[in-house]
């Protein structure tokens, strides 16, 4: 991976944020709640006041949790080369991610491993 983009933020986290600055590896994914696509990635997370900067393999994707499409996540899709446009935001202790504010989402969420 690349160097931190945040390494040098000082900035205390957000108030509604949850503190998820680390390497991680998923272990599950779900469409509606069921199994779906491949468990076999890692991404890092940083964070620095209202901003969230998410790398993985070929991405880096640095956005503002405020709720707009103007500071979420403004890319290029791998797949088509179309426009993405996702507004970030915290909602009940998980990162939201809403392309185009819609209902669809993208969460990341801590949860407690028994």
């Amino acid at each position: 991976m690349p160097p931190p983009v945040l390494a040098g933020c000082g900035e205390p986290l957000a108030a509604d944020a949850i503190d998820m600055r680390d390497v991680w590896r998923t272990f599950a994914t779900e469409v509606d709640g069921m199994p779906a696509g491949t468990i076999d990635h890692v991404e890092r997370i940083e964070q620095c006041g209202d901003r969230v900067v998410i790398t993985s393999t070929g991405v880096i994707h640095d956005m503002r949790t405020d709720g707009t499409l103007a500071n979420g996540v403004n890319d290029v899709s791998a797949l088509n080369w179309q426009p993405i446009s996702v507004a970030a935001a915290w909602e009940a202790g998980s990162h939201v991610l809403r392309p185009n504010r819609g209902d669809i989402a993208v969460t990341r969420e801590l949860m407690a491993m028994c």
